[in-house]
């Protein structure tokens, strides 16, 4: 068998599916996907993810690359904050695309949980800052692909009671 054979072998019908989870489950990429999830605007700075994630400043950037280059998410830029000591103007979040592929794999169904996590995690003052400052708009179909009914979390108890309705 030679090389282009295994190449060709290695495209058969499952090679895309194989490679999305393959993107999807590597340790860092998935915290950084869950925290933008259960972020309430879906777009976070850099230290917020570092301090969310636990991980490294260098490690999330080339994770963030890796989820740029495979087209899931996009850095946002809100320009009136840009050169402002206090408030970030990078950010990050899903694209179109992104949101779609979530969708295929399950990820959005898990957004009620995520945020509850968020919200339920204690912040730094420099975090809570960087959480309340302004950000760029999602595009409008990424807002409402990950758009959910928040007071349902209260009427199911957060999900923790046995029978949770699902409207």
């Amino acid at each position: 068998m030679s090389e282009t054979d295994t190449d060709t072998a290695d495209e058969g019908p499952f090679a895309e599916q194989q490679r999305l989870f393959k993107l999807l489950s590597q340790d860092t990429r998935h915290l950084v996907i869950q925290e933008l999830l259960g972020h309430p605007a879906h777009l976070m700075s850099l230290a917020e993810l570092e301090y969310m994630t636990g991980k490294s400043q260098a490690a999330i950037k080339d994770q963030l690359e890796t989820l740029i280059d495979a087209g899931i998410l996009s850095q946002y830029t809100y320009e009136p904050s840009e050169g402002k000591r206090d408030f970030p103007s990078q950010f990050y979040g899903f694209t179109e695309q992104g949101v779609e592929i979530l969708h295929d794999y399950k990820y959005l169904r898990g957004i009620p949980v995520a945020r509850a996590l968020y919200e339920n995690t204690r912040k730094t003052e420099k975090i809570e800052r960087h959480e309340s400052a302004p950000r760029p708009e999602l595009p409008e179909a990424v807002a409402e692909a990950l758009e959910f009914d928040e007071p349902d979390l209260d009427a199911v108890d957060v999900g923790l009671t046995s029978d949770s309705s699902h409207g």
